[in-house]
């Protein structure tokens, strides 16, 4: 569950009008967040904040927890990030085919090997890094990039996502491996060149 979400909630129920504003630009941070991840395009990240927005404001009183509206609120982000029409200049040429984030034999992770290559921590404090994870995630079409955001990004849970994509959760799993397998295997790389330099200053 994203934390911000629960936050916002108990703002919005204290029925004070400070709280209340500040809890819908805390949630208009998170569906603009959201849809620069999905889209990597600044246009359809605000208007996917705006219309989300908009409509959450005409039914507040409709959420009894943090999870109805986490749910709710990344359903109609998903939906309007999946109308956009825009293009990130960071997306490749062509979308990556299914059968390209089928994992072969080779890349079932052993037993005690992690899914990722390297850690949130890493990601964020190398900047180049950053830039080959958010090619890589534009890389996959959009319901599997949809999945491995709300799972990963976003901190929804297998249940919640499979809800906000209208799946079931074994679609929802299946997905997610698959476009983890790719993620690991693009940065795979660049993470053993970045490591070179250091492997041979201890040699």
């Amino acid at each position: 569950m994203n934390s911000h979400v629960e936050q916002a909630l108990a703002s919005l129920k204290s029925g004070n009008p400070e709280d209340v504003e500040r809890a819908l630009e805390t949630l208009q941070e998170v569906v603009y967040g959201f849809g620069m991840k999905v889209c990597g395009v600044r246009e359809d990240a605000e208007d996917t904040a705006q219309e989300t927005l908009i409509r959450l404001a005409r039914q507040l009183k409709d959420f009894p927890d943090a999870r109805a509206l986490a749910v709710w609120l990344y359903k109609v982000a998903k939906t309007q990030c999946l109308m956009s029409r825009r293009k990130s200049k960071f997306a490749p040429a062509q979308m990556l085919s299914l059968d390209a984030l089928m994992p072969k034999e080779s890349d079932a992770a052993a037993p005690g090997v992690k899914s990722w290559e390297v850690t949130p921590e890493e990601i964020l404090l190398n900047k180049e890094l950053r830039s080959k994870l958010k090619d890589a995630v534009l890389a996959l079409p959009k319901h599997y990039r949809l999945v491995l955001i709300l799972r990963d990004m976003e901190q929804l849970d297998t249940r919640e996502v499979a809800e906000v994509m209208g799946i079931s959760e074994e679609t929802t799993k299946m997905r997610l491996h698959r476009a983890r397998v790719f993620l690991r295997n693009a940065l795979a790389g660049y993470v053993r060149r970045a490591e070179m330099p250091e492997a041979k200053t201890h040699a």
